[in-house]
C-alpha cells in the first residue's frame, strides 16, 4: 500500500510503498476514502523538517534538553546514533480521515466490515491507504453524511474541545483570533451554541468566509473596527471568551486578547502561538487562561487510546471519542457546515505535489482533502515459593541444519528505538549475517528499518516469516508483554531466538516457553543480558581473578524517573519496570559470582519507588541490588562493587573500572562511549547459530535469572525471603 511520509532530517516528502498493517485485537483495519490535511499542524511540521539542524534545535528546545541528558547518561556515540536514527527516518503525516472498515479485530462489536467510520490520531489516522485504528479512536459515521465531510472529524473534535474549555453561555460574545481551519470551526460551534462571534485574521478572504459561516463581524487584528465592534456588542465591557486559534511567533494574539476581554474573561489557547503574557494586562483583569489539549479527555492516555478503556460518562462526559461522534452529528444535522471550508481535493497519488504547493504558497487553502482510489485489496490475515522451572529438552528437531560458512539469515520482529540504535547497527555489514526480513505491526516502522539497514523484505505477516525455512534466527524486540509468546512460537518453528529482556513477565509465560523447548527439542535461546559481555567488565573480572571465599556484591542502579507517557508505565499490560529490566542486573551479579541465586529478599519504599533486592548464592555469597528511581540525573546510572578475599572490584558506569588487592589496576577512562556489551553479545549469538555451537549463556541460567526477577514481586508481597526451589 502507499503512505505519505517525510524524512525529518532532509525534509524529503515521499509517497512510499509500505506493508499493509496487521489487524490487531481491539481495533479495526480501515481503508481510507478521504483524509484531511491540517494546513496548520502538518505544514508546521513540514516547514520544521526543511530547517537546518540548528533551526530544528531552536524550534524544539524540549528535545534538545532530552538529548543533553542522554549524552550524560549514555555517552555521545550512543546518543548520536539514537538521535540520527530518529531524524533520518520516515515519519508519518495525517491524523483525520474517513474510511470503510475492511477487517475487524477481536473484541470489537460496535462496527462490522463495510461500515463507514471517522478516525483520529497521529499514529492511526494517517495519510495511508490502510490504517489500523484502536476502538476509542474511531466512531461510526451517521447515515447520510458524506465521507469527505466525515473526514473533518478530528479537527472538528479539536475545535470542539477548545470551545468546551471556554464554557460558552447563551448570549455571550466571543473573539476568535486566527480564522484558519480550526478557527472557522470554532466560529461555527460557538454560533451553534448561541454565542455571538467576532473574528480576526489578516487574510480578508478568511474573514469573509467566517462571516458567511456565522460570525457577526471579522477584520484584520490591527483594524480599529474590531475594537469598535466588540464595544458595541458588549456595551463596552469586552468579550466573555477569547479563542487563540493562531500560530506563529507573534505575541500580538495574547496582547489583543487582554485588550478586548472583559474583567475576569476566559482566554483559551487552541493553536500554537507565542504566549508571552503581558502581566499587568492579565493581572488587572484577572483573566482566566486555559489550554485545550487536542481532541479531549483520553488524549495521550495509552490505556484509553490503545487499550480501549473508556472513562465513565458520569465522571467524564466528553471524551475524545464522544467529541468525535458529537461533531459528526452536528455536521450531519446541518448545524456545522464544512463544505465551504474545502479549498481543494487532490488525488492521493498527487500527495507530494500537493504538500509542496501548500508549502510554497502556490495553493492557498483552508482545508485540503486527499481522495483515495477505490480498489479492492485483500486484507492481511490475522495471526491466528517460586520454583525455578525445570528445563526439559524433547526429542523434536531443533534449528534447521545449515551450512556453517553461509551467512546467518536473520529476521527481526520489532524495529523500535532499541533495535535500531543498539542492535541493528552492530549487525549491519557483518559478512556472517544476512538481514532477511523485518516484521512490525505498523507499516512505516518496517519500511524505515528496511531502508536504513538493508533488510531484503519488510512485512507485517509474522506467520510467513516463521514459516520461512531459510531464516535461521529470529530477534524478538517488541514490547515486554509479547516476548514470551513470540519466543514460544519461534522455538516451535525451529528458529534460534534472540529475545530482548525480559524473557517472561510471569511464571505461566516462563512455563510456556519451556514447554515449547520440551515439545520441539529446540533450546536455542539467548536473552539480551548484554552487560556480562561488556569488554571493560570482562577485563575487570579477569584482573580480579579467582576467589576462594564467599563474596559480597553491591550494585546501585540509578534508574531515574520515566517520562510521562512511557509505555514502561503500563504495568497492567507490560509488567513492572523492574520486571522489565531487572534481569540485566541479576544476570550480571550471577555471572560475576559464578552461580545462580537460591533465594531472593525484596523490600521497597512507599509506592515501590525504590527497591532493595538481596540475592543469596550457594556458596554463601550475597548480592544487593539497589534499584532506585528518585536519585539525581547527574549521578552515574550503574555503579558496582565486588568484595572478596581481600580484593575489591569497582565499576563506574561502564566508563572506568578498577581492582584493588595485592596489586592495583585501574582502567583508562573510555574516551568515546560506554560499551555495555551489545556488540560482543551479538557476535557470540551469531557465531553460535552459524557453527551450531552452544548458546552464549546456558538456558538454565537464563531461566534462573528470569525466575529470580519474577520472585521480587512475590517477595514484596510477602515481606519475607523467597526460596528459589531447584527442580529435582
Amino acid at each position: 500500500m502507499k503512505q505519505v511520509v517525510q524524512n525529518y532530517k532532509s525534509g524529503e516528502l515521499a509517497l512510499l510503498d509500505v506493508p499493509v498493517p496487521g489487524c490487531k485485537p481491539d481495533g479495526v483495519l480501515v481503508r481510507t476514502a478521504f483524509s484531511l490535511i491540517s494546513t496548520g499542524t502538518e505544514l508546521m511540521k513540514v516547514s520544521e523538517a526543511g530547517m537546518s539542524m540548528l533551526g530544528k534545535a531552536r524550534s524544539r528546545p524540549d528535545q534538545v534538553a532530552k538529548v543533553m541528558q542522554s549524552v550524560a547518561t549514555n555517552g555521545v556515540p550512543a546518543t548520536y546514533r539514537k538521535v540520527m536514527g530518529k531524524l533520518d527516518s520516515y515519519t508519518p503525516l495525517g491524523y483525520s480521515l474517513c474510511g470503510v472498515v475492511e477487517q475487524v479485530g477481536a473484541g470489537i462489536d460496535d462496527v462490522k466490515v463495510g461500515d463507514l467510520v471517522a478516525c483520529a490520531g497521529n499514529e492511526h489516522a494517517l495519510h495511508a491507504e490502510l490504517n489500523w485504528v484502536p476502538k476509542n479512536l474511531y466512531t461510526p459515521v451517521p447515515d447520510g453524511l458524506a465521507p469527505r465531510h466525515a473526514a473533518f472529524g478530528t479537527v472538528g473534535s479539536i475545535a470542539m474541545q477548545g470551545v468546551r474549555q471556554g464554557e460558552p453561555q447563551l448570549g455571550e460574545v466571543a473573539l476568535v483570533i486566527g480564522l484558519g481551519l480550526i478557527g472557522q470551526l470554532v466560529v461555527q460551534l460557538l454560533t451553534a451554541s448561541g454565542v455571538r462571534v467576532v473574528g480576526v485574521d489578516p487574510d480578508p478572504a478568511r474573514c469573509e468566509l467566517a462571516e458567511r459561516l456565522g460570525a457577526v463581524a471579522c477584520d484584520d487584528p490591527a483594524s480599529a473596527a474590531v475594537e469598535a465592534t466588540v464595544a458595541e456588542l458588549t456595551d463596552g465591557h469586552g468579550v466573555d471568551q477569547v479563542y487563540l486559534a493562531a500560530g506563529g511567533g507573534s505575541n500580538q494574539p495574547v496582547e489583543l486578547a487582554a485588550q478586548l476581554s472583559r474583567d475576569r474573561g476566559r482566554v483559551v489557547d487552541i493553536g500554537k502561538c507565542r504566549l508571552d503574557l503581558p502581566w499587568n494586562a492579565y493581572y488587572e483583569k484577572e483573566l482566566d487562561v486555559r489550554f485545550s489539549r487536542s481532541y479531549g479527555p483520553g488524549r495521550y492516555d495509552p490505556s484509553y487510546e490503545l487499550e480501549g478503556r473508556d472513562y465513565p460518562i458520569g465522571y467524564v462526559r466528553w471524551t475524545e471519542r464522544r467529541n468525535l461522534a458529537c461533531f459528526l452529528d452536528l455536521v450531519a444535522r446541518g448545524r456545522v457546515d464544512v463544505d465551504p471550508l474545502i479549498s481543494h481535493i487532490a488525488d492521493f497519488d498527487d500527495a507530494v505535489e500537493t504538500y509542496q504547493s501548500l508549502k510554497d504558497g502556490d495553493l492557498k487553502a483552508v482545508a485540503v482533502l486527499f481522495r483515495y482510489p477505490e480498489q479492492a485489496v485483500e486484507a492481511e490475515a490475522e495471526a491466528p515459593s517460586v520454583a525455578v522451572p525445570a528445563v526439559r529438552r524433547g526429542g523434536g528437531a531443533s534449528s534447521p541444519a545449515r551450512a556453517a560458512r553461509t551467512p546467518v539469515r536473520l529476521a527481526f520482529v520489532g524495529a523500535g528505538n532499541y533495535a535500531t540504535s543498539m542492535l541493528l547497527p552492530h549487525l549491519v555489514g557483518r559478512d556472517s549475517v544476512s538481514l532477511s526480513t523485518v516484521v512490525t505491526t505498523t507499516a512505516l516502522s518496517a519500511a524505515n528499518a528496511q531502508r536504513k539497514f538493508g533488510f531484503a523484505e519488510a512485512t507485517t505477516d509474522l506467520d510467513a516469516v516463521l514459516g520461512d525455512k531459510s531464516i535461521d534466527a529470529v530477534f524478538v524486540v517488541t514490547r515486554h508483554s509479547s516476548h514470551a509468546e513470540l519466543t514460544r512460537r519461534a522455538l516451535l518453528a525451529g528458529k534460534a531466538v534472540f529475545v530482548e529482556k525480559p524473557l517472561a513477565l510471569c511464571e505461566d509465560e516462563l512455563a510456556g516457553v519451556l514447554a515449547a523447548v520440551e515439545e520441539s527439542g529446540n533450546d536455542r535461546i539467548q536473552v539480551g543480558f548484554n552487560r556480562r559481555f561488556a569488554p571493560l567488565l570482562q577485563e575487570a573480572k579477569k584482573r580480579f581473578g579467582a576467589r576462594t571465599g564467599p563474596a559480597s556484591l553491591r550494585y546501585l542502579v540509578n534508574a531515574g524517573q520515566l517520562q510521562h507517557g512511557s509505555w514502561y508505565l503500563q504495568q497492567g499490560t507490560e509488567g513492572s519496570r523492574f520486571a522489565g529490566e531487572g534481569g540485566h542486573f541479576i544476570d550480571t551479579a550471577s555471572w560475576l559470582l559464578g552461580a545462580d541465586p537460591v533465594s531472593v529478599y525484596a523490600a521497597a519504599t512507599a509506592g515501590n519507588e525504590d527497591l532493595q533486592i538481596v540475592l543469596h548464592y550457594p556458596d554463601g555469597s550475597t548480592a544487593t541490588i539497589s534499584y532506585v528511581t528518585t536519585g539525581a540525573a547527574s549521578f552515574p546510572k550503574e555503579t558496582l562493587d565486588l568484595v572478596a578475599d581481600g580484593k575489591v572490584l569497582h565499576l563506574d558506569d561502564f566508563v572506568r573500572a578498577s581492582v584493588h588487592g595485592r596489586k592495583k589496576w585501574v582502567s583508562s577512562r573510555l574516551p568515546k562511549a560506554r560499551d555495555k556489551g551489545q556488540s560482543a553479545e551479538l557476535a557470540s549469538f551469531v557465531k553460535a547459530v552459524r557453527t551450531g555451537g552452544p548458546m552464549p549463556v546456558p538456558l538454565e541460567s537464563l531461566v534462573a535469572t528470569t525466575a529470580a526477577t519474577l520472585a521480587v514481586r512475590a517477595g514484596l508481597a510477602g515481606g519475607a525471603p523467597v526460596t528459589l526451589a531447584r527442580p529435582l
